[in-house]
Formats: C-alpha cells, sequence, structure tokens
C-alpha cells in the first residue's frame, strides 16, 4: 500500500510539472516579444541614462508611454528578473537593472538588443511557420517558402535587414572574440595578415587587430555589405565572393559563417582558403558551435542545439556540425590536421593547417 502511494504521488508531481511546461510551450513566444518591446520602448536605456532606478511615473514620463500598460510590461519582466524592484523613500516602487537588463541597452557593454532584434523581426519569424515542410523528404527551405528568396538575396534587397543582420553579428562579435582573445590569444602568434571571411561590418577584426596591433586585417565580405562601411585602423575593406576566391593572408578566419552552409559548400569555401594562405606556415581560425555527440555537463548545450533549428529555419542547407562533421569537412578540404580550443562562449576555436 505504503508504495502504491509513493506511485501516485510521483504521478501526480509529474503531472503538475507537465502542467507547468506546457504552458511554457505555448507561450514560449511572449518571453521575445516582451523583451523586443523593452528594447524597443527603451527602458534599459531610460534607466541607465537616469543613473539609477526610476519610478513607474518617471519611466512613463520619459519614454512616453501609458502607465498602466508600461506597470505591466514590467511587472511581466520583474517576474523574470530581467528588471527587479526597489522600494523608495516616498514609499513607492522604483525599477532597477540587473545583469540581463544591461544586455539589452542598445550600446551598452555585451549588448545582445541588435540579436533580440534581429531573431524577433517579421522577416526571421516567418521562417518558423515553416519547419514542418522545412523537414519533409523533399521539403524546401522555409526561409525561401516565406519571402520567396534566400537569406542572403533578401539582405541585398532590403537594406534595413541587412543592416539588422550586420548590427546582431557585430554585437555577437563584441561577445565572443574578448572570449577569443583571453582564452587562446596564442592562436595568433606570428600572423602578419589576417583576412576574416563574411566579416560583415568588420566588428570581430576591429577587436582583433586593436588586441593583436602586428597584424594587418582584411574585412572580406560581399560587395554590398562592405561598401558602406566605417574605416577602422589596421584593416582593408574587400567586396567580392567567397565561393569564388578569397584574399590571399597568412591565415584565413571564420566566425560562424560555414555554419550557414552544406558540407560541399563549406568544402569548396575552405579549399579557396588553401589557395590563399601559404602552404607552410598558413592556417584558418573557425570560431564555430560544437555539438556534442555525448552528454555533456554544460549550461549552453541548449543554445548550440536551439541554433541548429536556427539553421534549419533560416538557411537552405546549414546546421551546427558535431566534431565528426568538422573531422570531414576539414578532411575533405585538404587539410592534414587541426585542433580544436574551447573558450568561455557557445562556440569553440579549431585551428586547421595545410
Amino acid at each position: 500500500m505504503e508504495a502504491t502511494q509513493i506511485q501516485v504521488k510521483k504521478q501526480m508531481e509529474e503531472e503538475a510539472q507537465t502542467e507547468v511546461e506546457i504552458w511554457n510551450y505555448i507561450f514560449g513566444f511572449v518571453k521575445m516579444a516582451v523583451v523586443k518591446c523593452a528594447i524597443e520602448l527603451g527602458i534599459a536605456d531610460a534607466i541607465e541614462n537616469h543613473g539609477g532606478p526610476m519610478t513607474l511615473s518617471e519611466l512613463s514620463s520619459t519614454l512616453n508611454c501609458a502607465p498602466s500598460n508600461l506597470h505591466r510590461v514590467l511587472r511581466f519582466l520583474v517576474h523574470y528578473q530581467i528588471f527587479k524592484e526597489k522600494p523608495t523613500s516616498q514609499c513607492s516602487i522604483a525599477f532597477e537593472q540587473t545583469p540581463i537588463s544591461r544586455r539589452f541597452i542598445k550600446h551598452g557593454h555585451n549588448s545582445m538588443a541588435a540579436f533580440v532584434l534581429l531573431e524577433s523581426s517579421s522577416v526571421m519569424l516567418a521562417p518558423w511557420q515553416g519547419l514542418g515542410g522545412r523537414v519533409l523528404a523533399n521539403g524546401t527551405s522555409a526561409f525561401d517558402s516565406a519571402h520567396g528568396k534566400d537569406v542572403w538575396a533578401y539582405a541585398a534587397e532590403d537594406a534595413a535587414h541587412s543592416k539588422l543582420i550586420n548590427d546582431a553579428m557585430a554585437c555577437n562579435a563584441r561577445v565572443t572574440v574578448p572570449a577569443l582573445i583571453e582564452g587562446c590569444p596564442e592562436v595568433f602568434d606570428g600572423i602578419g595578415s589576417l583576412v576574416d571571411v563574411g566579416g560583415g561590418n568588420g566588428t570581430a577584426l576591429g577587436l582583433l587587430v586593436k588586441a593583436f596591433p602586428w597584424i594587418r586585417g582584411i574585412n572580406f565580405d560581399l560587395l554590398h555589405v562592405v561598401c558602406d562601411n566605417e574605416k577602422c585602423d589596421g584593416v582593408e575593406q574587400v567586396g567580392g565572393d567567397m565561393f569564388q576566391s578569397i584574399p590571399m593572408a597568412d591565415a584565413a578566419f571564420f566566425m560562424q559563417v560555414l555554419h550557414d552552409w552544406d558540407d560541399d559548400e563549406c568544402i569548396q569555401i575552405l579549399k579557396n582558403c588553401r589557395e590563399a594562405i601559404p602552404k607552410e606556415k598558413g592556417k584558418v581560425i573557425i570560431v564555430e558551435t560544437i555539438i556534442e555527440e555525448e552528454e555533456e555537463r554544460d549550461k549552453l548545450k541548449f543554445v548550440r542545439l536551439m541554433l541548429d533549428m536556427v539553421m534549419m529555419a533560416h538557411t537552405r542547407k546549414g546546421k551546427e556540425r558535431t566534431l565528426k562533421e568538422w573531422d570531414y569537412v576539414l578532411r575533405q578540404a585538404g587539410f592534414s590536421r587541426y585542433n580544436v580550443k574551447p573558450i568561455h562562449a557557445v562556440q569553440s576555436v579549431i585551428e586547421a593547417f595545410p
């Protein structure tokens, strides 16, 4: 009888937990939508510019918001510990920053605001509706189905969306590159020139050249991407197509570029890299997500798996790769050896040699 009661209690607990989880799946989009709202309103920016906590009245006046609606948004964000409440001497409540809310300051240190705005944009959300069709044996690209062209053709024709992509990649670079510089600076020893393939607006390369001033940087991307880039000391802007050729340099650098393409396309790009770097001392530095096949005790594993789903939704054949899959791509591209170095980021560093 006692064993039966324990089993019943366990089933009741499991059912209660299921009740919680199912609502999270049903309304999972709400967190993203409310955070996007907070970024667009500039709540974190307002508190930061104020220099301390702000009351609802102060915030609504500063942001020109209806107090009742703003209160409902803040109540939601406080529940998820994005902002905190703090009593004031006037017996009212003020709202103050947390480490995560500071990530939503548009031009703040380690800001991820631009990344949120990209992924929550209508352009990037629409393909998720076609993910099931993408998985079918004869399924087409979810992004193509939603917009009639791939993400790169869409960005080439839509300057505003192209800027969203570049701004998001730049904020990602401002988080990842410092982890790379701190985690394995030796990767850049002896490199006189470095070409950042698919470098976007040049943020990543600018940070690397600043950290390693002996490097001459070449920021290489499609012409419409680099033509309006701001000048940066030690960095040359070059437009072109990585599937055709890559500018010559001591080393080639990729950060979250190769995951956009299938194996054959990656092999072609990497073969072009081998043509562009010295055979004796050249190398390719790849900063990419690696999905572990075995169980790992890494709090960021869920991010890597989510990124793989993002690739499925937003690219034609892109994917996040396991180490075995990276090994295949590098060997087929003619690289004789490589090593993998973890850093304090979602990505790892792969150093590949001809």
